[in-house]
């Protein structure tokens, strides 16, 4: 029973992760129709920028707990600056073109990101551990688990509960939904689709960014982090079904579980154990568990 224990405290924490960044990338393509390649690199930007600011605090002797206050503003920056450079600057030069286009476009972007995160960073690994172990551990059932990682799993509950609330309360959750069904008609109605685009793409990025921010201090932060990172989330996105909120969360969720039992359990097919999931889900529902809502055109 305590090796079951530990196969699902570890994949809810795994699952939590995956959470922050699936949603950003379902929420980009929920509202924009793009498969953005880009969201491993903004995930990697958070991670470094989180690694130096968090560093530069520390460095200056200052209060060790504002080192959480450098993650969060490390993931705000990146959203903030990265996001519109990006969705102002190539995107919306792009917007009406094939999907396929979209997704070479941000192919591109991806690449270049990563060669300029070489040019800033270097190719030298960052560490810093000091906001994990400074909260302390906890124990469950006699299996003992560092605090920072239960705070992950509420960051995400907060994160899913803020989108639920935010889609069907506010003024502008129900514009950006009206968008998502159908952009035309929302035009014609006189929303702003070009705002509703760059809020949607900087939130994204803000995401992939948070999740960056809040693993710099789990692993080091090396160049290529990105890659596994897009990777696992297409898996998660394509599994919940493409732009479906709720379908990131139960997709995060099946991924989370699947990674955590394959590494207890049979290590060597950790990675093929995702994509075999992925592979039966769509061989039964080929557009995932929950499928978007698409209007029907006549």
């Amino acid at each position: 029973m305590g090796h079951v224990l530990a196969v699902v405290i570890d994949g809810i924490i795994y699952s939590s992760w995956l959470f922050i960044i699936a949603v950003g990338l379902t929420l980009i393509y929920g509202v924009m129709k793009i498969l953005n390649l880009a969201h491993g690199s903004f995930y990697a930007l958070g991670a470094y920028a989180a690694a130096s600011l968090v560093g530069r605090w520390l460095s200056a002797g200052r209060a060790p707990f504002g080192s959480y206050a450098m993650l969060i503003l490390a993931a705000i920056l990146v959203g903030l600056v990265v996001g519109p450079l990006i969705e102002r600057g190539l995107l919306r030069f792009m917007y009406g073109k094939d999907e396929i286009v979209l997704v070479l476009v941000t192919y591109a972007v991806f690449l270049i990101l990563e060669d300029a995160i070489k040019l800033v960073w270097g190719v030298d690994a960052y560490f810093v551990s000091e906001p994990y172990g400074l909260l302390g551990s906890l124990s469950i059932a006699g299996l003992t688990y560092p605090v920072y990682s239960a705070a992950l799993v509420v960051v995400s509950l907060l994160v899913g509960a803020a989108f639920a609330l935010a889609l069907k309360r506010t003024r502008q959750g129900k514009l950006l939904t009206a968008v998502i069904q159908d952009r035309e008609i929302s035009a014609a109605m006189g929303i702003d689709v070009r705002r509703v685009y760059l809020v949607t793409f900087t939130l994204g990025t803000m995401l992939a960014a948070t999740g960056g921010a809040l693993t710099a201090p789990t692993v080091s932060v090396v160049p290529g982090m990105g890659v596994e990172v897009i990777v696992l989330a297409f898996a998660v996105v394509v599994i919940g079904g493409l732009g479906s909120f709720a379908g990131a969360a139960l997709g995060s969720l099946i991924v989370g579980m699947v990674r955590s039992a394959a590494v207890h359990y049979l290590p060597a097919v950790e990675l093929f154990s995702v994509y075999a999931v992925m592979a039966v889900v769509l061989i039964a529902r080929p557009k995932g568990l929950f499928r978007a809502l698409e209007a029907r055109k006549i």
